[in-house]
């Protein structure tokens, strides 16, 4: 609940603020050119239906520079610092191209731990080697963690964090840490940090073990880090970059730079856009490479005799179903028996564990090993109450993260994780290694570096500490509402029929959190085309986020929309393998696909998926089955096997004492307990042996019980099965 109350209090603060610093910074605009382009770059974002331009007009743009007439920054690598970059530069007045071989955040950007550290390890580092370096890093990172929240309120919220303490000295020890921190943090805190006894936090945390490591549980430390949907964010700055003036391409691949007639200087790259194979050339006066784990291979092409300088790390995470930890608390164990962190996370329904830590090679598609999932399935159920299974695993991967190395350094634990900006050729700036929590800051590193190296003339300095990505003006959290009460889900029928259904609470929530104030856009393709069916059961995805992302979000392929804009491949990856199909439908009639490309994408999407190393287990996932396992409505809990149960069981002779008493549906949602009745009545009649006139009455009793509820009759708020009327 104090999750809640403060997530709803900071969005609705920063909603509020937003209006009011576009207001204020029209007074100042004056006398500041600063506040003058923060406050065109923030009408150019906030307005309604702000959407980037389209991905041919994107290439036209890279291909129309010259090299009388260049860029000032091309940008290689659509992760998350390069699409800060592209964003900085272009709110800066500058001229920006960004290219990206494959789609945004396609790396490492969304197969991050989701979290926006706040830096509390550093502090631990800083008291007990008295460095001050280790202090600073610890105010970076709190000032960041403040700015991505802000900056992205539908897509970054806060999360309580919960360390176990299994005797007296590790209590007193985080205790008195994180107070320290919680001091440290001072404006920038998010909750203050606070000890729970052993039965709060088993209340809390109910899958907590109260005892483990041969002692018991003496209590938790709680304290707060931000969370955010990390491929989305991504998204949504590329969108954000493009609607204030860069030209962003993905499926473009830099194959060569270009350097100036003496050789001594980067002046652009050749680029090959792999949806079309045709390849151009841009020109610019600095080239910033931001590709992440590849940015050597971006290197040699300036150099090849240049030594690398990323060290590799792999990190990979599970997911598993949400019971294993509850909504809205986290669970951090700082140390375990080998020394690793290791955590177990609630995001969007399920629970992220992780991770690992170990050198790796540099590839493509990264892919988790057997080994490296079952340490951290061991590692976390050292701290359950509950067996944690294989068959459990819903989804796995592998990310790499590029840290900036000696190469002679082993052992990824004494490398520094902060970034380094580095030009190493004239006119090639590299900027690597850091952390999703300080990519903007990353951004404006390299940019002031671009600047200097290309004697840029901006007409600003940089604005990003204060402006909102695309849907995050105009958000606030009780936005879903709108959505549920105004509109409805028009879904087509296997027999080609558009029948409406519900814009439920879990979809309206969904589609606001993920697009913020641009969701009613989706909502309003769902409605309109006929586009309002779930693309997989038991997830809020639908199909009308395909259509909306192919043409808002440059969404190009199956394995963008599964991946990077909904994310179901690293929730549930054979329930994205099952939406597949569909989506592959959608996308071919928005970008009028042959059937080769379709069969092409349904392949590559296959591929793709078998690199999360799911259990291949059908019981978490889409929740079909023979018996009575089914729910008797939609949206709600209550399954058939519970008439059958009660009946046997607990005395329950009528459809009214099921539907009344047992499982109080006729309380929750009238309409959608008199369409479980013919359900009811026919597993009772089995059970009871009832004739058809047993159950005729029965149905008569039901309905005349439930009359007596004033229900408002309005389909939309019920279970979201209708006969065709609106």
């Amino acid at each position: 609940m104090a999750t809640w109350r403060l997530r709803r209090a900071g969005a609705a603060l920063a909603a509020s603020s937003t209006l009011a610093a576009v207001l204020a910074a029209s007074s100042a605009s004056a006398t500041d050119p600063s506040a003058a382009a923060l406050e065109a770059a923030r009408q150019r974002v906030a307005r309604s239906g702000a959407t980037p331009p389209l991905r041919d007009a994107q290439r036209a743009a890279l291909a129309g520079s010259t090299p009388a007439e260049p860029l000032d920054v091309l940008v290689v690598g659509g992760g998350a610092t390069g699409c800060g970059v592209a964003l900085d530069a272009a709110t800066r007045g500058l001229r920006v191209g960004l290219v990206e071989r494959e789609d945004f955040s396609s790396g490492t950007s969304s197969r991050s731990t989701k979290l926006i550290h706040g830096g509390v390890r550093y502090l631990e580092k800083a008291v007990f080697n008295l460095d001050y370096g280790q202090l600073k890093l610890v105010f970076h990172a709190l000032k960041e963690r403040k700015q991505v929240i802000e900056n992205a309120p539908h897509l970054c919220h806060a999360l309580p964090c919960m360390t176990p303490c299994f005797n007296w000295f590790e209590v007193v020890y985080y205790w008195f840490g994180l107070k320290l921190y919680d001091l440290v943090a001072g404006r920038r805190l998010l909750h203050l940090s606070r000890y729970y006894s052993v039965d709060e936090s088993v209340e809390l945390f109910p899958t907590l073990a109260k005892n483990g490591h041969n002692c018991s549980l003496k209590g938790t430390v709680v304290y707060y880090d931000g969370q955010m949907n990390d491929s989305r964010l991504n998204v949504g700055l590329a969108c954000t970059a493009a609607v204030v003036g860069a030209a962003v391409l993905n499926y473009a691949e830099v194959v060569s730079l270009i350097k100036d007639e003496s050789g001594e200087r980067i002046i652009g790259a050749r680029v090959r856009d792999t949806l079309s194979g045709k390849e151009f050339e841009t020109f610019a006066k600095v080239v910033v490479n931001a590709a992440g784990p590849f940015c050597d291979s971006v290197r040699k092409m300036a150099d090849s005799t240049v030594a690398p300088m990323i060290c590799p790390s792999s990190g990979v995470h599970i997911v598993l179903p949400d019971y294993y930890s509850p909504e809205g608390m986290g669970l951090i164990v700082p140390k375990t028996k080998d020394g690793r962190v290791v955590f177990m996370l609630p995001w969007l329904g399920r629970t992220v564990a992780g991770t690992t830590d170990s050198n790796t090679a540099i590839t493509m598609l990264p892919e988790p090993h057997e080994d490296e999932i079952q340490f951290i399935l061991d590692a976390i159920s050292d701290y359950l109450n509950v067996q944690v299974r294989r068959s459990d695993v819903l989804s796995a991967w592998s990310g790499i993260r590029p840290l900036a190395m000696d190469p002679s350094a082993k052992n990824t634990e004494s490398i520094s994780r902060d970034h380094v900006v580095f030009e190493d050729y004239p006119g090639l700036i590299t900027i690597t290694g850091g952390k999703w929590t300080t990519y903007r800051s990353m951004a404006e590193d390299a940019v002031n570096a671009a600047v200097m190296s290309g004697n840029l003339k901006p007409a600003n300095g940089c604005l990003t500490d204060n402006l909102h990505i695309v849907g995050g003006y105009g958000w606030d959290p009780a936005s879903f509402t709108v959505l549920a009460q105004n509109y409805k889900r028009m879904k087509k029928t296997y027999g080609g029929k558009v029948i409406p259904g519900a814009m439920d609470s879990a979809v309206s929530k969904h589609l606001s959190h993920a697009y913020g104030s641009l969701a009613e856009q989706v909502a309003t393709i769902a409605q309109n085309e006929g586009l309002g069916k779930r693309l997989a059961h038991g997830y809020p995805f639908l199909e009308a986020e395909v259509a909306y992302c192919a043409r808002y979000e440059y969404c190009e392929s199956a394995v963008d929309f599964v991946a990077r804009r909904c994310r179901l491949a690293f929730l549930d990856t054979d329930a994205a393998g099952r939406a597949l199909p569909r989506i592959i439908e959608i996308l071919a009639s928005e970008h009028k696909w042959d059937k080769a490309r379709k069969k092409a994408e349904l392949q590559k999407g296959r591929e793709f998926l078998e690199t999360f190393k799911s259990s291949k287990n059908a019981q978490f996932h889409d929740g079909k089955h023979n018996g009575l396992g089914k729910r008797l409505a939609h949206g709600y809990p209550f399954l058939e096997a519970e008439v059958a149960y009660c009946a046997r069981y607990e005395y329950c002779e009528s459809a009214v004492d099921f539907v009344a008493r047992r499982c109080r549906l006729a309380f929750l949602d009238t309409d959608a307990a008199g369409r479980a009745l013919p359900r009811i009545i026919e597993i009772l009649a089995s059970e009871h042996k009832w004739d058809k006139a047993r159950k005729k009455a029965e149905l008569q009793k039901g309905r005349e019980f439930l009359e007596t509820f004033k229900s408002s009759k309005n389909a939309q708020f019920h279970d979201g099965k209708h006969n065709g009327r609106s």
